[in-house]
């Protein structure tokens, strides 16, 4: 395969891997069914009856005492190097560490606390309970045995039941809990029972552990997923009040209310998951705004100018001043105008029209005879009679 075949593809992963999604809204939390109820009450009843057969030193510490004469670690001494990695999956601090790593990356991804939240409620819980019937029952491990046949009960001992068999139940077990489809659930509720089954297997082939102790500690881990549906409400609330508190947060960085050594190390945690910016908003009311520069205006080009040739109007007839006689009479009306009186009207005196003349009366236009000019040299014709000097 080419090499600029597969940076595209690179590059594809990153970018999915950069998109932030919205919370999707296909996601339920699990609920406390009948089903779920029914295995709590069978897992709780099956961990009374264990943790009542030590007390009793019944059969079930002689099957302790046998496995441990019997040195599985001595049998298959070949083993030994790669359960010794194995058994690291159920230590507390590096599968918290992972799966917090995994947890914490999907709840950036779908903008939600719930998968970390679940993870800390899920340990406190494990912590709680083990860790009161460890301090409580004070059972010794098979390297410390003392008596044979014996519980080893109440002798300041911690392993009973066993935190890595529980811790591995619990840890990788959330994720089939927080899973969002149900192959997925399915696939990973197979993953987390083989994981844990190997670890408490290995605890017991390396001596760590009695044989009750894996029991007991796969009874714990799994009553603390089966509790979980009954601690969503409080998950719900623990989230919204983290949400509000970095809200506030925010409010009061932009506000100015936060030294700046303490604003340089919230900034990048008030950011995360989302694409809040620090705005703050007193300084920038308090900078008086800065002059934009003139966009540069956009030269035109210089266009000729158009001669626009237009047809001469013709010429109006030159007025010829007219000599006006003006009579006495109206001369001293105007000058009693002038001096604020006025004169008395008199009727329009109207002028006889000419007379009408007929076209025999009026001159005629050109003179009669021909219009061609006279010749010198030709006589008049003989048989010409002459014309009138009258039209008529």
């Amino acid at each position: 395969m080419r090499t600029d075949q597969i940076l595209p593809r690179l590059e594809r992963v990153f970018a999915r891997l950069d998109r932030e999604p919205e919370r999707p809204a296909h996601l339920q939390t699990p609920r406390m069914s009948r089903h779920r109820v029914v295995l709590l009450g069978a897992s709780l009843a099956f961990y009374l009856v264990i943790v009542v057969a030590v007390l009793t030193t019944s059969w079930l510490v002689r099957l302790d005492w046998q496995i441990m004469f019997f040195r599985p670690y001595e049998q298959w001494p070949q083993l030994h190097a790669f359960l010794d990695y194995l058994v690291v999956l159920g230590q507390r601090g590096p599968t918290a560490v992972m799966v917090a790593a995994w947890l914490g990356w999907r709840s950036w991804r779908q903008h939600t606390l719930r998968p970390l939240i679940t993870l800390g409620v899920a340990l406190l819980l494990l912590n709680v309970t083990v860790g009161a019937v460890k301090l409580g029952l004070g059972r010794l491990g098979p390297h410390y045995a003392t008596e044979i046949g014996s519980a080893e009960l109440f002798a300041g001992g911690d392993i009973f039941p066993s935190g890595h068999t529980a811790n591995a139940v619990v840890t990788w077990g959330i994720l089939a809990y927080l899973a969002s489809t149900v192959v997925t659930r399915r696939v990973l509720s197979l993953v987390s029972a083989v994981v844990s089954l190997s670890v408490g297997a290995t605890t017991v082939y390396l001596g760590t552990h009695w044989v009750s102790d894996v029991l007991l500690g796969w009874l714990a881990g799994l009553l603390v997923l089966l509790a979980l549906p009954w601690f969503e409400p409080l998950i719900a609330r623990v989230e919204a009040y983290v949400f509000d508190v970095r809200a506030r947060l925010r409010s009061l960085v932009e506000a100015g209310q936060v030294p700046e050594a303490l604003t340089g190390l919230l900034v990048p945690l008030l950011s995360a998951g989302g694409k809040w910016q620090l705005q703050r908003a007193t300084a920038e009311a308090s900078e008086p705004p800065t002059a934009q520069p003139a966009p540069p205006v956009p030269s035109v080009p210089s266009v000729p100018p158009v001669v626009v040739l237009r047809r001469p109007e013709p010429a109006e007839p030159a007025q010829v001043p007219v000599a006006v006689t003006v009579p006495a009479s109206a001369s001293a009306s105007a000058s009693a105008q002038a001096a604020g009186h006025q004169p008395a009207a008199r009727p329009a005196v109207h002028l006889p029209g000419r007379p009408h003349l007929i076209r025999s009366e009026r001159t005629p236009l050109t003179p009669g005879g021909s219009r061609r000019p006279a010749h010198a040299d030709r006589a008049p014709g003989r048989g010409a009679a002459p014309r009138p000097a009258t039209g008529g």
